[in-house]
């Protein structure tokens, strides 16, 4: 799809670790449309935030891959970041300025010792010609419009003299203030309370549609996916097994994993019998086995993508 923001082309990753190598990653396929918000969801260990990573080259040394990724920015020529070396400039321009992430847990992300305004400052000064004075100008305005009350007072105080959800706000404003045209989200919300949880994902929403960009939403919570996004990639042991719209794949889900998936939710409905999460994990076996496969994750999976199952 010629007019997509990023696709991406049969990726494997694997990981050698004592045991062997472990195929995190096997062959996936997809097209991240404009100006959305498309939610990659599964359970933990299914390859969401390996995807993530993958697009920002931010693999550990261990990791080994193959496949294509390739970025096309609204000006320019498309970006095969799959054939970027790590340190070639392109891709530290890509960084942070063409595509952001923001990250689980946001006290991993902000360093201890440095105040809060001069790590969103950082990002523009990396990535524009302009002065301290006016990336620190620019990060207060940031920082204002993610819902930091005071930002001209706030920016000279530390992470820790922060509450979670205001941390994850200045997370956001780092990711944000260059403009990205794709923003990744690895479960932003997972480490937040309920309440606040509910106003990151409603400030997130906003400035997707202020800034019209295409955020990537790392999730393994079908509600979330329910609020937020346009599009949902279904992942299970590494491979997608499902995608299209929220409302197709959620009012009318095609495959067993998604199924079983919905009903382990309380109060989501598809049609089908009612049960627990416990009663998917004993019956796992039997996923396996309509899947095609009764393998670990150190063995390759053997099942196909978007398969038609009868229940």
């Amino acid at each position: 799809m010629k007019d997509s923001l990023l696709s991406i082309e049969d990726l494997v990753v694997e990981f050698k670790t004592d045991v062997g190598t472990v195929r995190a990653l096997d062959g996936i396929s997809f097209e991240l449309p404009r100006k959305c918000i498309t939610a990659i969801v599964g359970e933990s260990g299914s390859g969401k935030s390996v995807t993530a990573s993958s697009i920002m080259r931010l693999l550990p040394g261990s990791a080994s891959s193959s496949g294509a990724i390739t970025f096309r920015p609204l000006d320019g020529d498309p970006i095969h970041i799959s054939s970027l070396e790590k340190n070639d400039p392109l891709l530290l321009h890509l960084r942070g300025g063409m595509v952001s992430m923001i990250f689980q847990e946001p006290m991993t992300a902000l360093s201890p010792v440095h105040q809060v305004g001069d790590q969103v400052a950082e990002a523009v000064l990396c990535h524009r010609d302009v002065t301290r004075d006016e990336a620190l100008a620019e990060a207060a305005t940031m920082l204002s419009r993610v819902g930091i009350v005071d930002a001209e007072n706030k920016m000279h105080q530390y992470p820790f003299e922060f509450s979670g959800g205001m941390r994850q706000r200045v997370v956001i404003a780092m990711a944000l203030i260059c403009h990205p045209q794709l923003l990744l989200c690895d479960e932003p919300t997972t480490a937040l309370d309920v309440t606040t949880q509910a106003d990151i994902l409603v400030l997130i929403k906003s400035l997707q549609q202020e800034f019209n960009n295409s955020v990537l939403f790392v999730t393994h919570d079908l509600g979330v996916v329910a609020q937020i996004a346009d599009r949902v990639i279904v992942m299970y042991r590494g491979q997608i097994v499902e995608s299209g719209s929220v409302r197709e794949v959620l009012k009318t889900p095609k495959h067993v994993y998604t199924r079983h998936l919905l009903t382990s939710v309380p109060g989501m409905k598809t049609g089908k019998k009612p049960g627990g999460f416990q009663a998917w994990r004993v019956d796992d076996w039997k996923l396996d086995a309509a899947m095609g496969s009764n393998t670990t994750m150190s063995g390759p999976f053997d099942g196909h993508q978007v398969r038609e199952f009868k229940q």
